[in-house]
């Protein structure tokens, strides 16, 4: 008998064991997202759910609050998508996820967290803002260990323009003191998600996992705790996205849940690039086909936004990053190339959730009218409708590096800039877009204007202080450049500094040239005044008709009023104050800004050459 009950026992424990084993050796490998919040607006949410043919097994969801609705079956049998409702009433904690197929039980633990408090009324980047652009592979390298990460594809290579050089999330995070120190307020970062790329993965928009920060820039835990020190030191973050496309070697392209997933073309078929396509009233069908679908290159599959499921999978996934960094706003890669109508519910479901949240959106286009066509409020002859706050300023950017190049005549030079400012009616909130000297796909602004620091100093007094809402790149400060070539990879060197031995410092100004100190240090007074400069964040704008090498405009609200005059002409010259009486007034005073020198409000300004003078009035 005892015998007996010990064989039971024994085979108990033995298929018991069986039973554990196999909840153990769960084929579930992704569920994304891999965790939601309660309390926000939207109360639906949908993961998908990746395992070997896991579209075999049926699904309960066990939490008080937290809904299946809907179970969802695609092409592919190693995918799921789970419906839920969250109810305002459901509260942080484990939501069970038991998946069975009449054989075996898995369970899978998601969670719910609890939202920070003021999340859903977080403020966005504004006019009060200056955002430093930084490309974090060739930022700093705070990090050494993580340059080379074992499995990861391209291997690290300073040496090579386009290689892999180790900046990371830790060499941000060392410099923030810097980068408060110098007056900027947000930093922008470019792409740091896993880019398990073969080559040129470095500049980050190539995503192989659109969950996961790329191991060789840290975790996404060092990422949002960047970004909690950032906070802490007056500096908000801005996350760079892209739901156009992903890389070609992401996890989910050798097993697509839906022949639909991305945008197929029986042979490879590029974008034609031509973004006015959306505004042409005579445009062609297959011409606009080939802009939206075409893919950017080889290695950057085209993803299909008509599809129900990838759409909500974008969507979700900036929402995401949004509530677990704390981010003040999203730069939204290559804005018009998905589905136009897509990227107005995109930035409608982001912008009803944070309603004081911003994004700008990229769209390369020298013409304000394409620009334009794209932001909130814009009422379009073809009746599209838009729900983009913000767009970066390319017509001001090309207008101002061209007019500060040329030379002075009746249709030239500062005129041009003047004109092209003169066309903000055509947009619907002028004063929310990005204005900007360079970025890092075009060269440094001080290449541009042929290594001038003269007017690399007009440049920058014209950024900080005309509408819109600056952004400098890395390195600007420091007079960064790219002789003879517009190659990405030098365009996006290294900053000094960043490296152990390099031999200058941009952060503590060793090493640094004469002028290159002489910029940083004009660069960081202008800034700091910024801050204050309450004119320039929410003032009005007058500007007037440029005379003889001058252009001068005010900025000026209830509390302050600055007068901005930039001077090209090579020699002494005398600037007539009567033509600016209706804004003058009765100012007799003018402190400048850069100099600290008070100028007198006579009949006549002295202004010295080749220089912007900012003048607060008194």
């Amino acid at each position: 008998m005892m015998f007996r009950n010990l064989i039971f026992c024994l085979l108990l424990a033995f298929f018991m064991g069986q039973e554990i084993n196999l909840r153990a050796q769960s084929p579930i490998q992704r569920v994304e997202p891999p965790n939601w919040w309660v309390g926000m607006k939207e109360p639906g949410l949908q993961l998908m759910v990746h395992g070997e043919n896991i579209a075999n097994y049926e699904v309960k969801v066990a939490h008080e609050g937290v809904k299946l609705e809907r179970v969802i079956k695609v092409t592919s049998p190693n995918y799921l998508f789970l419906d839920l409702h969250i109810a305002p009433s459901a509260k942080p904690g484990k939501v069970a996820l038991t998946f069975a197929d009449g054989k075996k039980t898995m369970d899978y633990q998601w969670e719910l967290w609890e939202r920070e408090d003021g999340s859903a009324e977080r403020k966005g980047f504004s006019n009060k803002d200056v955002l430093y652009l930084i490309t974090p592979d060739r930022f700093a390298n705070g990090d050494p260990s993580n340059d080379m990460v074992e499995g990861m594809r391209e291997k690290p290579n300073r040496k090579f323009k386009g290689g892999r050089h180790g900046g990371d999330i830790e060499g941000i995070r060392q410099h923030l003191d810097y980068i408060a120190d110098m007056g900027f307020t947000a930093i922008w970062v470019n792409p740091v998600l896993e880019n398990d790329m073969e080559e040129y993965s470095y500049h980050g928009y190539s995503t192989t996992d659109f969950y996961k920060v790329d191991p060789r820039f840290g975790s996404n835990e060092s990422y949002r705790s960047m970004a909690r020190e950032a906070r802490e030191k007056g500096i908000s973050l801005i996350m760079d996205m892209i739901v156009n496309h992903c890389g070609s070697l992401h996890w989910w392209m050798e097993d697509m849940p839906s022949e639909d997933w991305i945008n197929v073309w029986p042979t490879y078929t590029g974008t034609n690039h031509r973004k006015s396509l959306w505004q042409d009233p005579y445009a062609s069908s297959l011409d606009r086909k080939i802009f939206a679908d075409g893919w950017f290159v080889p290695t950057m599959p085209d993803l299909n936004q008509r599809n129900q499921e990838m759409a909500t999978y974008l969507t979700q996934n900036a929402i995401w990053w949004i509530e677990y960094l704390g981010l003040s706003g999203i730069r939204m890669d290559t804005y018009p190339y998905p589905e136009q109508d897509y990227m107005t519910e995109w930035t409608r479901r982001v912008m009803e959730e944070y309603p004081n949240f911003n994004v700008v959106g990229e769209e390369w286009y020298n013409d304000p009218s394409i620009v334009a066509y794209w932001q909130r409020g814009k009422q379009n002859p073809n009746g599209y409708t838009s729900d983009l706050p913000s767009l970066m300023d390319f017509p001001l950017q090309e207008t101002m590096a061209r007019a500060l190049v040329t030379e002075e005549s009746w249709g030239d030079g500062w005129i041009d800039l003047y004109e092209r400012l003169a066309q903000d009616f055509m947009y619907a909130d002028p004063h929310n877009l990005v204005v900007f000297p360079d970025n890092h796909d075009m060269s440094r602004i001080f290449s541009q204007l042929n290594e001038d620091i003269d007017l690399f100093n007009l440049a920058m007094a014209y950024t900080a202080t005309i509408r819109g809402i600056p952004q400098i790149y890395y390195g600007t400060e420091i007079l960064m450049k790219n002789p003879g070539t517009t190659d990405h990879g030098i365009i996006r060197s290294d900053f000094p500094g960043g490296w152990a031995g390099d031999k200058v410092n941009a952060a503590s100004g060793e090493g640094l040239s004469k002028e290159a100190k002489a910029a940083q240090a004009m660069m960081k007074k202008l800034l700091n005044w910024r801050k204050s400069a309450t004119a320039v964040h929410t003032g009005k704008l007058i500007h007037f008709v440029p005379e003889e090498s001058v252009y001068v405009y005010f900025r000026y609200d209830a509390q302050q009023k600055i007068m901005v005059i930039l001077n090209k002409n090579k020699g002494d010259y005398e600037l007539n104050l009567d033509r600016f009486a209706e804004v003058l007034q009765d100012a007799a005073v003018g402190q400048e800004v850069l100099s600290g020198r008070s100028y007198r409000l006579e009949e006549k300004l002295a202004l010295p050459p080749m220089t912007p003078l900012i003048l607060e009035l008194k």
